[in-house]
């Protein structure tokens, strides 16, 4: 954070009568009575019902993802600065998203979560809330169920972990995993040593250090301007992560007071903001559906075609893994997004509202850069164009996206033969047979791992290289799936084609032999095969059956596609959060 803080507005008191929390504490009747006497077996005093904001604390703390497990710690810094402004916090929970230990992917159950959120808020007496936010797809469920009740709103990020280390260097979580295991399985590295790297991996409380997902998505978070400035970037482990905390629960009462809500920040401009702050990160492919899904939910049309258009101009100036060298640690010593955000001024919407009453870039004009290698000038950039491309053609008329940064140059204008696997299952019982009919210039393709295919669009689009090829030196090829994959990985990897294998998309027609065209600078992905042969293979397509039961079914019948930001079709626009009947 900076060290001088900038004054905040002065705040203008609503009317007390107005809050949505007097409908339940305000009356006295026998409902009120109930509601305040069941809330004063926690040994609340009466002035606590006086009419102050009621601040709702969504936590994500869960043992069991491991990145938000010091987020006690995190909402009691948060509860600090409520009551220092007057205000009444009140701490709750919604299910918790784990990516290290949750089968079969954690965005089977974003929408989900993101339910859980929007009822919990409505149904209860809050007038402002701070989302607690961390692991990849606890940031956009949270986002996405409070941007639907549009009260007033901070998010605040858990943090990155502190640096790998691992025998006298620096290594990042994800991407070296990745870049380990398959040194492993070429032969050039010991199984010993890659165990003993675990440790030296994840040694301190965060999400992962790399511009991952999770880092992603605490970045979005500042530059469409839900968090405080450095919200991204300050480590979980540093204490001035509880300062913000702190910060950030007495900016929420004064954000109730202003009726500051969701809906007059998250505007066109700062979604525009967003898509170009992304490409200079160089961030996770990840952050295209979750924007869209949110996007979606505040009735902002934003589509696939802005990604491309507003992002592929922006040069990817954050030296980070996976696309560059450096880790989160290194950029917040930098100086972190305030200075990206100064550094690419010229690309972002400067009025574009933020949650401590400023624009974006009264936060960012004046942040310095510390250190130009790891945010680099305009002039000098990691990837001249950075972004998210966007390909269309027959084999995915909806759009499939790239990253160019994290991609082999040679291999952004590619044409080679189809290698075909089923789904993930057929991709690990074939991938190291010797005897399967691969080479370098192959293309492989996975399908049926989209939304409605695995279910849940797991990350498995950046297949691994088969052991016989990465023996011979080859650690890139081309590969084409409907899956996502980790913000954390890298290659020439083309993912979310839509429509997916499993909704009848040309994916589910592709045969082992076919000839695949990728073509970025053109935007171009187009299986070679005319159209009276697809036709004829439609013809003897069957689609998946779905799950019969349960939440599972649910999400079978009203997922939308990649290019929809696989939100419920049921959860597009917003609801509010008007005062529902009484209980009793």
């Amino acid at each position: 954070m900076p060290d001088k803080p900038k004054p905040q507005p002065k705040s203008k008191p609503k009317s007390k009568s107005k809050r949505r929390s007097a409908a339940w504490f305000g009356p006295a009747d026998r409902d009120g009575f109930l509601h305040r006497s069941w809330m004063k077996n926690q040994g609340l005093p009466n002035h606590l019902f006086d009419g102050r904001p009621v601040i709702g604390i969504c936590n994500t703390w869960s043992e069991l993802t491991p990145c938000n497990a010091h987020f006690r710690d995190i909402a009691e810094h948060v509860k600090r600065g409520v009551y220092e402004m007057g205000g009444f916090p009140l701490e709750f929970p919604v299910m918790s998203l784990g990516e290290p230990l949750m089968r079969p992917t954690t965005m089977l159950f974003r929408n989900l979560v993101s339910m859980d959120v929007e009822e919990t808020i409505r149904a209860n007496p809050l007038d402002g809330v701070v989302l607690l936010t961390g692991c990849d797809k606890t940031t956009p469920a949270l986002m996405m169920g409070a941007a639907s009740c549009d009260l007033p709103t901070i998010v605040v990020s858990g943090g990155p972990m502190l640096n790998g280390k691992f025998r006298g260097r620096d290594i990042g979580s994800g991407t070296d995993v990745w870049t380990f295991s398959e040194d492993v399985r070429a032969g050039k590295m010991e199984l010993k040593d890659f165990l003993d790297a675990e440790s030296g991996m994840s040694r301190s409380i965060g999400h992962c250090m790399t511009m991952g997902t999770a880092s992603t998505m605490a970045s979005m978070v500042e530059a469409i301007g839900m968090g405080l400035p450095a919200n991204a970037a300050i480590p979980a482990a540093d204490s001035r992560r509880s300062t913000l905390a702190h910060m950030a629960g007495r900016r929420i009462v004064e954000a109730v007071h202003e009726d500051l809500r969701m809906s007059k920040i998250l505007t066109r401009e700062a979604f525009e903001n967003v898509i170009r702050v992304n490409g200079a990160i160089g961030g996770s492919t990840n952050a295209v559906v979750h924007l869209l899904a949110l996007a979606g939910r505040v009735g902002i049309d934003l589509t696939l075609d802005d990604w491309d258009r507003l992002g592929r101009d922006v040069p990817t100036i954050v030296n980070l893994r996976p696309s560059g060298e450096f880790l989160m640690e290194d950029f917040y010593y930098a100086g972190g997004l305030p200075a990206v955000i100064r550094e690419i001024g010229e690309f972002i919407n400067k009025d574009a509202l933020t949650v401590n009453g400023h624009t974006i870039w009264e936060n960012s004009k004046d942040a310095p850069n510390y250190n130009r290698e790891v945010i680099r000038p305009l002039d000098r950039p990691l990837v001249e164009s950075g972004g998210i491309a966007v390909l269309r053609g027959n084999l995915a008329p909806d759009g499939a996206i790239i990253k160019p940064s994290a991609a082999t140059p040679e291999l952004m204008q590619h044409r080679g033969r189809a290698v075909v696997f089923e789904d993930i299952d057929d991709f690990k019982a074939r991938i190291d047979d010797p005897g399967l009919e691969i080479d370098k210039d192959s293309v492989m393709v996975l399908r049926n791992c989209g939304p409605k295919g695995y279910p849940g669009m797991p990350e498995v689009g950046n297949m691994q290289i088969p052991t016989k090829l990465l023996k011979q030196g080859i650690t890139d090829m081309v590969r084409i799936s409907d899956a996502r994959m980790s913000g954390t990985a890298y290659g020439t990897v083309v993912l979310h084609a839509a429509p997916e294998a499993a909704a009848g998309g040309t994916l589910a027609l592709v045969r082992t032999g076919d000839e695949i065209e990728l073509d970025v600078a053109g935007r171009k992905l187009q299986l070679l095969v005319s159209e009276k042969e697809l036709a004829e293979r439609r013809r003897d397509w069957t689609p998946p059956s779905g799950v019969e039961r349960g939440y599972y079914r649910l999400y079978g019948e009203h997922v939308m596609q990649a290019d929809r930001g696989v939100d419920f079709d049921f959860l597009v626009g917003h609801s509010g959060a008007a005062v529902p009947r009484e209980s009793h």
